[in-house]
């Protein structure tokens, strides 16, 4: 895929109709046998490429994991470390944003990204992730970067 302009991600671009519909099909690969609540979400990189994530939960409930982190696991394990969107699907009547430690854990890769939250009845929200997680833990933190 070829890198993502500015443009792009304006709303009813094409670029979020492909996030859209990733995420919407991770959700319906999502395991959550617990709670019930699917979650699919597709991570833009910067480069252009689509991740895929869906949440995976675990009898053990700590060893589950949120879409979101999925698709940055996948993204990093394919070399791809910057990244410009995130949509988040769920079946929820509110958009839901990423919970705090995914918040985290995009935060480290992006902290301005653009975060689009979409139900199955089409309610969405849209929000940047540094308004999402203000202040937050970085590796400037730590004294780095």
């Amino acid at each position: 895929m070829t890198a993502t302009r500015a443009d792009d991600l304006l709303p009813g671009s094409h670029r979020w109709a492909v996030l859209r519909d990733g995420a919407a099909a991770a959700m319906e690969r999502a395991y959550a046998p617990y709670s019930h609540f699917r979650v699919g979400a597709a991570l833009l990189g910067s480069d252009g490429s689509v991740a895929q994530g869906c949440n995976v939960e675990n009898a053990c409930y700590p060893a589950g994991i949120c879409a979101e982190r999925a698709a940055v696991a996948t993204a990093v394990s394919r070399g791809v470390r910057e990244f410009q969107a995130i949509v988040i699907c769920t079946e929820a009547d509110v958009p839901t944003p990423p919970c705090g430690i995914c918040r985290q854990v995009l935060m480290e890769f992006a902290p301005e990204l653009v975060v689009l939250s979409v139900t199955r009845s089409g309610a969405e929200a849209q929000w940047t992730l540094s308004d999402l997680l203000p202040k937050a833990f970085t590796p400037t933190s730590l004294g780095r970067r």
